[in-house]
């Protein structure tokens, strides 16, 4: 390996410039069709502090969305997705051919373990086990957990996403941006373990395989889990093609995935990814039953719920398997070491489950009470007049589009010229002209595109007491 490229900045900037990785064209907010176009706004390392690792407390940061945007290309260039035949176009091998070629593998290579260490060194911090774990503690510990799980209340409203679902102004357009964030995983479900698939280690193996197997419709394609996620996509209106609503994933839905295919991936952790199978596995016959009753009660009889009824089902089974063929023998087999790697993926695993539902929940709060000109704006917007607030202004061109991005300050978002089309979830488009003006907090994914001629626009920066008084209450629509 070149010295130059052992260098994580090096690795990590030759990764992202990458073709397939080029900012997002102006007609991209859907990519349909196309698994190998993934834009990564290159630009945005430049802010990256590349030395440190990211801080659990900042998964909805830009640098999140950077990191998990790199990370995860870098582990599907290690998956196969096939040139779309859906349309009369003749496939197209020469993005085939790019994305798998040697340079993409080479520079994957070299800027994963970088990636990797930035994503989810944190996280050792985070966890810490402390005390004696012997094989009976740590059981009675997780039968424990299985048995919360089986108490827990099963009303939808104690759940925070899917209060926020159910409350926005439009809760079908928040359903279809929750669904897009399960898609990262839900489209090629199972591919991080498969990753354990070869090699031989024994009974742990076979029964691993077992639920890999369940995974993928015991070979039959209709049933496997990512034929009837594609299946509920395409029942709420939306494209159930690998990656088609790539820009709107936001940092803690590429996490979740990520982790999976990191432990799996690096097989040094393979405990700890038998501590976050355990955990997805126990917690999702609850969670998948509210899943599956919310979209019913959003879109009506029209839903298919398969995907999330079947995982009411089998994991009741699996979470099962999981404890006794793998946790136990595990445990048994290798003792401390099993214990150690196992605790510390289930509990790494919650954590990040935990964040990445918080910074969902934010996203369809605000984006589902999102209006233009709200009444509360105006004093700040009168503050930035007269000089008190600091700003950047940008003046763009037709067409000009800004890739999905997040802020790290609360902002104001004011035309004073010209048009634009803001998008503040997968499928929702606000059409802003001169005079308009919205209120994006910190860590909010969002992008825009031009739609005149040109287009003069200022961002005044909010002090953090000032934007607190903004996300308290929704903001109701004022004509402009």
């Amino acid at each position: 390996m070149p010295a130059d490229i052992a260098c994580p900045a090096t690795a990590i900037a030759r990764f992202a410039a990458l073709a397939w990785q080029n900012e997002a064209e102006a007609g991209e907010l859907v990519i349909a069709g196309d698994p190998f176009r993934r834009p990564a706004r290159a630009r945005d390392l430049s802010f990256v502090a590349l030395d440190q690792p990211l801080a659990m407390d900042r998964l909805a940061s830009n640098m999140s969305l950077a990191l998990h945007r790199l990370l995860f290309n870098a582990f599907e260039t290690d998956l196969l997705f096939l040139p779309d035949t859906g349309t009369d176009a003749a496939p197209d091998w020469r993005r085939f051919d790019e994305f798998y070629g040697p340079e993409t593998a080479a520079c994957a290579a070299a800027a994963r373990p970088h990636l990797e260490r930035l994503a989810f060194a944190a996280l050792e911090d985070e966890v810490e086990l402390s005390g004696s774990w012997s094989p009976q503690l740590t059981l009675a510990y997780f039968c424990d957990f299985l048995a919360r799980e089986e108490r827990a209340p099963g009303c939808d409203e104690g759940d925070p996403v899917m209060t926020a679902l159910l409350s926005a102004r439009d809760p079908q357009a928040a359903a279809r941006h929750y669904l897009v964030q399960m898609a990262p995983d839900f489209l090629s479900e199972a591919s991080a373990m498969a990753r354990l698939a070869p090699g031989a280690y024994g009974p742990l193996q076979s029964a691993l395989f077992n639920i890999l197997i369940d995974e993928y419709g015991a070979a039959v394609h209709a049933a496997k889990h990512s034929s009837l996620f594609a299946a509920t996509m395409a029942s709420c209106g939306l494209d159930p093609r690998p990656h088609a609503y790539w820009q709107f994933y936001q940092p803690g839905s590429l996490a979740l995935s990520n982790y999976f295919h990191f432990v799996a991936a690096n097989k040094r952790h393979f405990f700890r990814y038998l501590g976050a199978l355990f955990y997805t596995e126990a917690s999702l016959v609850n969670i998948t039953g509210r899943q599956s009753r919310t979209l019913r009660r959003i879109f009506g009889e029209r839903v298919e719920t398969r995907y999330f009824d079947e995982h009411r089902h089998i994991d009741r089974h699996h979470r099962g398997m999981v404890l006794a063929r793998l946790i136990e023998p595990a445990i048994a087999a290798y003792g401390a070491r099993a214990i150690a790697g196992i605790l510390r993926g289930f509990e790494e695993f919650r954590l990040l489950q935990a964040q990445a539902d918080r910074d969902l929940e934010s996203q369809l709060a605000w984006a589902g009470s999102l209006a233009r000109n709200d009444p509360r704006l105006e004093p700040h917007i009168a503050a930035w007049r007269a000089g008190a607030l600091r700003s950047e202004t940008f003046h763009e061109s037709l067409d000009e589009r800004s890739t999905t991005h997040i802020h790290p300050d609360d902002r104001l978002l004011l035309l004073e010229s010209g048009t634009m089309t803001f998008h503040p979830s997968a499928g929702v488009a606000v059409k802003l002209c001169a005079g308009d003006c919205l209120f994006i907090p910190r860590g909010r994914l969002h992008g825009s595109v031009v739609t005149s001629v040109d287009c003069l626009y200022h961002q005044p920066i909010l002090p953090a007491e000032a934007a607190a008084g903004l996300t308290r209450a929704p903001m109701a629509e004022v004509a402009a």
